[in-house]
């Protein structure tokens, strides 16, 4: 019978913040330039994903105060990782944007990322693999219907 509740919940928040740690630090040390705290690449990647988003969308996106992602972006761009530029509808506004070293960054970032987990997953069973693929679309579910209880 599967398990619910209290306990499944924090089995499953422990061991994703276990594969991301081991991920990040293993990272660390196979990639050059300096470390980026975890709150910079997941701004990054918003960016990279929704080119020309502005501040208070990204926040909404993070879940992060405005003045939070304001600060973020302020050391982005003194880091010549983000870009800001003024919105044309709206003067006072920026709209963000990834400078040419953010975006080299991220694609050897998920490049690097890719093949460790990647090599991983190789020598697990086939049963995991399989495991680990069914749980995917769960886990999809579960992330939006974290983020609809936010709203």
């Amino acid at each position: 019978m599967p398990r619910a509740g209290s306990a499944l919940a924090e089995d499953l928040m422990s061991t994703v913040l276990r594969i991301r740690r081991v991920v990040r630090r293993r990272l660390r040390s196979e990639l050059p330039g300096p470390h980026l705290p975890g709150s910079h690449v997941e701004l990054l990647r918003v960016v990279h994903r929704d080119p020309g988003i502005g501040v208070a969308a990204a926040a909404r996106e993070l879940q992060l105060a405005g003045n939070s992602v304001s600060t973020l972006v302020n050391l982005l761009t003194e880091a010549g990782l983000l870009r800001r530029e003024v919105d044309p509808a709206d003067r006072r506004a920026a709209r963000l944007h990834l400078t040419a070293a953010a975006r080299q960054r991220l694609e050897n970032w998920g490049r690097a990322r890719a093949g460790l987990v990647s090599e991983a997953l190789t020598r697990l069973s086939e049963e995991d693999i399989s495991a680990i693929t069914a749980a995917l679309p769960a886990l999809d579910r579960l992330t939006g219907m974290l983020k609809e209880d936010d709203r």
